[in-house]
């Protein structure tokens, strides 16, 4: 199964091609660069893997959480091409592309969001809790203390990690181990389900902290 795989959520914008668990082609552009050089990207990873788009079994994109721009342009760009191509189109959140290969049955996976803003999920066996807001709130949210074990943790900004060892919660940083985000998702996508039309895929921005209305004076 030849599956191209498109991400904005995660940093910069990727884009990669695979064959079964073969990755034929990838690239990434740093930056916001998704409006200007996204579509360039996919042509240049077409190109690099030597396929068509009509070879393409399906199209894997990135559906968040992560940054507005990116997310919301590589959702565009994989709805655009799908419906084009007249390709199944697979939607795979964030924290699912950062665990991608990792084999850790307990484990926290982080998108950083604006300063001080984080989305994070929780998987520890069959629990699962997710968080958004500020991170002291997410980190209550996740209960994460009670447990002397060291806590992997992959996605997370220094921020991040210093406010884990302020609750003196053990951890082990650990890379993702598919990257870019691009090839974790067009790895995954072929033992996912489609969307049953490319309507049903939704962007997921995280849930921000409510506005503070400054004060007047």
């Amino acid at each position: 199964m030849k599956v191209l795989g498109i991400d904005g959520a995660l940093g910069g914008f990727s884009a990669a091609v695979v064959s079964g668990s073969a990755i034929l082609a990838k690239r990434w552009a740093a930056g916001n660069v998704a409006l200007e050089a996204g579509l360039a990207e996919v042509s240049a990873v077409l190109r690099e893997a030597h396929a068509a788009p009509q070879e393409m079994d399906r199209i894997a994109v990135g559906c968040g959480p992560g940054g507005f721009t990116g997310l919301r342009i590589a959702i565009s760009y994989a709805k655009s091409l799908a419906q084009a191509w007249h390709c199944p189109l697979v939607a795979i959140d964030s924290f699912d592309l950062l665990e991608f290969g990792g084999a850790h049955d307990r484990v926290l996976a982080v998108v950083v969001g604006r300063t001080g803003v984080i989305s994070a999920r929780l998987r520890d066996g069959t629990r699962v809790i997710r968080a958004s807001g500020w991170i002291a709130d997410v980190l209550d949210a996740l209960s994460l203390e009670g447990n002397a074990d060291p806590l992997p943790v992959v996605g997370a900004s220094e921020d991040v990690l210093s406010a884990l060892a302020e609750r003196a919660i053990a951890v082990s940083p650990v890379p993702s181990s598919v990257t870019p985000a691009a090839c974790a998702a067009a790895l995954a996508a072929s033992a996912r389900e489609p969307a049953p039309s490319v309507h049903a895929v939704r962007a997921d921005y995280g849930e921000l902290p409510a506005a503070r209305v400054p004060r007047l004076k």
